[in-house]
């Protein structure tokens, strides 16, 4: 199987070659079609759409496209009080990163989520002021390429996952359509 990966990122790529691991995988860069940071999921499903169809040509079986974006999360949270009870209160619109994959063979294109891991509030605050995610964590981190490494996901669950892994997960459920014959 012969697989275009919409992204030059190094990470993108590895993230469906683990998916694929018997794949010749490509990286072919394209132009997501939406903002540098895209926020919800609306936007970020479009991201990677177009990578994947982008993409995807003759010479290849599948195009996938990942896109990676911000989401506002609107919740209750349920506490105990005093009085032995419950009591429900809104929480105003934390900020999720979240992630999707798409995947084509040209005729057909298929999505999945990735895992949905919650912003700290200072990076959000600055996201919300018109930041992007990667430079924020370099900043917070004190480094550079965060975004081609362990990711926002890996720093914010302390190794447990990491951006290739989270991606291959989206990637895995974009996929499941084109592997099996449950669809």
């Amino acid at each position: 199987m012969h697989v275009a990966v919409g992204s030059g990122n190094p990470v993108k790529r590895d993230a469906v070659q683990r998916a694929l691991p018997d794949a010749t995988v490509d990286a072919v860069s394209v132009d997501s079609g939406v903002s540098e940071q895209p926020w919800g999921d609306d936007e970020t499903i479009e991201g990677a759409r177009t990578r994947a169809e982008r993409a995807f040509g003759p010479e290849y079986d599948l195009g996938v496209g990942l896109e990676g974006g911000v989401c506002a999360v609107e919740h209750r949270e349920t506490a105990g009080n005093a009085s032995g009870g419950t009591a429900s209160t809104e929480r105003d619109g934390d900020l999720y990163l979240i992630m999707w994959a798409a995947a084509t063979d040209g005729d057909r294109t298929e999505i999945a989520a990735g895992p949905r891991l919650r912003l700290p509030g200072n990076v959000a605050a600055r996201l919300r002021d018109g930041d992007e995610l990667g430079p924020v964590m370099d900043d917070l981190l004190d480094t550079s390429g965060v975004a081609e490494n362990q990711g926002a996901a890996g720093v914010l669950t302390a190794g447990m996952t990491d951006r290739t892994e989270a991606l291959r997960t989206a990637v895995a459920g974009a996929l499941g359509p084109f592997v099996t014959e449950y669809y």
